[in-house]
C-alpha cells in the first residue's frame, strides 16, 4: 500500500521539523512538501496533491482556515488536520464548517497526532482526538449553529475574519499597544478616522473595547506579536 502523502503547513521551523521528524518514523506515511506561509502552501498542495494536509491557523500573512478553504476549493479530495495553540470552541465550529476533518491542539501527544492522520485518512472526523462519523460531526456543528452569529454557507472562512484590510490594519496596530493618535500619524489619517474604524471593529467582533477587540485578534490568529509591524 502506498504511503500517506503528508503537506506540513507552519512558520515555525524547530515545530515544523518536529512534525517531520515524528510522521516519517512512521512507514506508512510520507511528507511530500513544507510550506511557512498560506501562498507556498497553495502551490505545493496543487503540485503535489497531499492526501492530508497539517495546517497551521495562526500563519504570518493568512488565516490558516482562508488557507485551507482554498486548499479544499482546489483539492476537494485533500483532507486537512487543523493543528492550533488555542483550545477555542468557536475555531472548531468554523474549521469544520469549511471542510476540515480534524481539530488538534499542538501539543497533542505523537501517537494522538499519528492515530488522528490514520482516521482521517480512513474518512472520519477528529476532534482533540474524539473520533467522530460524519452524521457525528454534522450534528456536533449544528447544535453549535446558534451560538456564533455567523451565517452558514461556504463562505464561512471570510465571514469569520469579517474585516476590511484597512480595519485588519488597524486592529494589528492596537494589538501592539498603539494609541489611535501613533495609528493616525502612521496611516496617514485623522484620529475621527481611526476612532470611526475602531467602532466597525467593535460593532463586527461583538466584543465592547480595543482590549477585548486585540484579545480576540490574538486567540484567533489574525495578529501575530512576533511578526513585523505592518508599514
Amino acid at each position: 500500500m502506498a504511503p500517506i502523502k503528508l503537506l506540513i503547513v507552519d512558520d515555525h521551523p524547530l515545530f515544523r521539523q518536529g512534525l517531520v521528524d515524528v510522521l516519517e518514523s512512521d512507514p506508512g506515511l510520507l511528507v511530500v512538501a513544507q510550506a511557512a506561509d498560506g501562498e507556498v502552501a497553495v502551490h505545493h498542495a496543487v503540485e503535489h496533491h497531499p492526501d492530508i494536509v497539517l495546517m497551521d491557523v495562526n500563519l504570518p500573512n493568512a488565516n490558516g482556515l482562508r488557507v485551507t478553504r482554498r486548499i479544499l476549493n482546489e483539492l476537494p479530495k485533500t483532507k486537512v488536520i487543523i493543528l492550533t495553540g488555542y483550545d477555542d470552541a468557536e475555531q472548531v465550529f468554523h474549521a469544520l464548517r469549511i471542510g476540515a476533518a480534524a481539530y488538534c491542539s499542538k501539543d497533542i501527544p505523537p501517537e494522538g497526532l499519528l492515530s488522528t492522520i490514520y482516521a482521517v485518512h480512513k474518512g472520519s472526523y477528529v476532534v482533540h482526538e474524539q473520533v467522530m462519523s460524519y452524521d457525528e460531526v454534522l450534528n456536533w456543528v449544528q447544535q453549535r449553529v446558534g451560538r456564533y452569529n455567523y451565517p452558514s454557507d461556504e463562505q464561512a472562512a471570510d465571514n469569520y475574519t469579517p474585516l476590511s484590510p484597512r480595519e485588519m490594519e488597524i486592529l494589528e496596530m492596537v494589538t501592539r499597544g498603539a494609541s489611535n493618535k501613533e495609528i493616525a500619524l502612521r496611516l496617514t489619517i485623522s484620529q475621527q478616522t481611526v476612532k470611526n474604524h475602531m467602532t466597525a471593529i467593535l460593532r463586527k467582533l461583538h466584543v465592547d473595547d480595543r482590549t477585548q477587540a486585540a484579545v480576540y485578534a490574538l486567540r484567533h490568529g489574525w495578529v501575530r506579536l512576533d511578526a513585523p509591524t505592518s508599514n
